[in-house]
């Protein structure tokens, strides 16, 4: 053999020897102990149990994936036994009786592995036992560690009086009844104004202005030869004719004082002196001096302001809760510091169909004229309570989901039952209870979206759980 043969012998024993090695290297790292006698199973019918990290830390995945760096994680089949590698956590037998049938993820998203692992905050997932489902169907089971991490707050159901108060807005408004208009009921002229300007106070009899008006001349001149006519003959048929000319004048809307001077003097004026149909302040003006008035038109809007009503505007719901007498506190923004007292006078009995509201009236007295129409108010309406305590349950232990009430109720040790109630009065924090609790029963007052959560997961769960395998 040539010296050059002889060197690509030994290249060639190197390249082997060193292939050799690299295959036995990992083999010896990933083999795991196993009898000699045992045969071992092929790669294609051992089934992985789980995949744990390639360095050695403490992750594990119940599907294949890569590290941070992109290497794949490690499978481990369920016939090894890992002596090198870091374990993962047995499943938690209490006594040798639970047994763990599942974990879920510790954040209530739909995921569970039939081994443990931590989600990709690091958290570990919560064990689920066989005997969770035991019992009552009703009971939703979480673990105390949780409740007390996610301050879960329970409060004792007592009998007591649940006030009504119910809040509200509100506008001042004039009070219909005393409410005039100034109008005329045949044509003529205003030759004087002597309310001349809006927001005036006048005084009823003052005259406003003095008119000018040949239908009413004509019926003045009528009534005074009727007059005169009477004094002189005394028969039945003058008599009548008096009687006419009065109620001529009267239906022309003449002020019965004019009527009595006639009758007194037996003179007619060219015009005549309008009076002010009652007392308070002119909101409307609507006539000048020397302005020709036809029969029908407005030419004063006068309202009384000694008393006022404050109309509430109150929601539909709280509706039931107002009857006539009940007592309201009402306070204006212009005077925070100065809140009335009235009583409501009046339900309407229509409803706002754009707002979903019905107004109530209050009547409050206003003798200094500061509450003026329009303002602002805030009603607080106290509805008389009844003095015998009812079943009542805190606001924030109502689960509403639009059609049914619920609340949970405690059962001790992590367990929850969520009841439907039939709800009642509010008022001060609290609900009345009319069915579905009684007295004593704890329910869950904080926190109740954790377990409304766990009882819509473990729901999830159980659908999960049942179906039945593909064929």
């Amino acid at each position: 053999m040539t010296r050059f043969g002889m060197a690509l012998l030994v290249a060639g024993a190197a390249i082997s020897g060193a292939a050799s090695g690299y295959w036995y290297a990992p083999r010896q790292a990933v083999m795991p102990t196993r009898s000699f006698n045992a045969e071992p199973a092929a790669a294609a019918d051992r089934p992985v149990l789980y995949y744990r990290d390639p360095t050695g830390a403490p992750y594990w995945s119940a599907t294949q994936k890569k590290d941070a760096q992109g290497r794949d994680y490690l499978p481990v089949y369920i016939d090894e036994e890992q002596s090198s590698a870091p374990q993962p956590k047995k499943p938690l037998v209490t006594g040798g009786e639970r047994k763990v049938r599942l974990y879920r993820n510790p954040m209530g998203l739909p995921d569970t592995s039939p081994v443990p692992k931590k989600d990709s905050m690091g958290m570990d997932y919560i064990a689920v036992y066989e005997d969770d489902d035991q019992g009552d169907d009703n009971t939703i089971k979480v673990s105390v560690d949780r409740v007390q991490r996610s301050g879960v707050r329970t409060e004792k159901v007592q009998l007591r009086t649940v006030g009504r108060s119910i809040r509200v807005a509100g506008t001042v408004r004039i009070d219909e009844r005393k409410l005039a208009v100034v109008t005329l009921r045949a044509e003529g002229y205003i030759e004087e104004l002597h309310v001349n300007a809006t927001g005036e106070t006048v005084k009823a009899g003052e005259p406003l202005f003095r008119l000018y008006s040949p239908p009413l001349v004509q019926a003045q001149l009528e009534y005074a030869l009727a007059l005169k006519a009477t004094r002189n003959a005394h028969d039945a048929n003058q008599t009548a004719m008096i009687d006419g000319g009065a109620q001529k004048l009267r239906s022309l809307g003449m002020p019965e004082s004019r009527i009595r001077e006639i009758q007194e003097s037996g003179t007619v004026s060219r015009t005549i002196e309008w009076p002010a149909p009652g007392s308070g302040t002119v909101l409307e003006k609507k006539v000048i001096s020397g302005q020709r008035i036809m029969a029908g038109d407005e030419l004063y809007r006068i309202a009384d302001l000694s008393t006022v009503w404050v109309i509430a505007e109150v929601p539909e719901r709280d509706l039931g809760s107002i009857a006539l007498g009940d007592r309201a506190t009402v306070t204006f923004r212009a005077f925070s510091s100065q809140p009335m007292e009235g009583r409501v006078t009046l339900v309407y009995p229509e409803l706002k169909a754009e707002t979903r509201t019905a107004r109530v009236r209050i009547e409050l007295p206003n003798p200094d004229g500061r509450l003026k129409p329009d303002m602002y108010a805030d009603v607080v309406f106290h509805a008389d309570a009844e003095d015998k305590p009812v079943v009542a349950v805190p606001d924030s232990a109502i689960i509403d989901s639009g059609t049914r009430q619920i609340v949970l109720i405690s059962k001790g040790e992590g367990r929850f039952e969520p009841r439907v109630i039939k709800m009642g009065r509010h008022g001060d924090g609290y609900v009345e209870a009319l069915e579905g609790i009684k007295e004593g029963e704890e329910v869950v007052t904080t926190a109740t979206f954790l377990i409304d959560a766990e009882s819509n997961l473990r729901a999830a769960l159980k659908g999960f759980t049942s179906q039945e395998p593909p064929k």
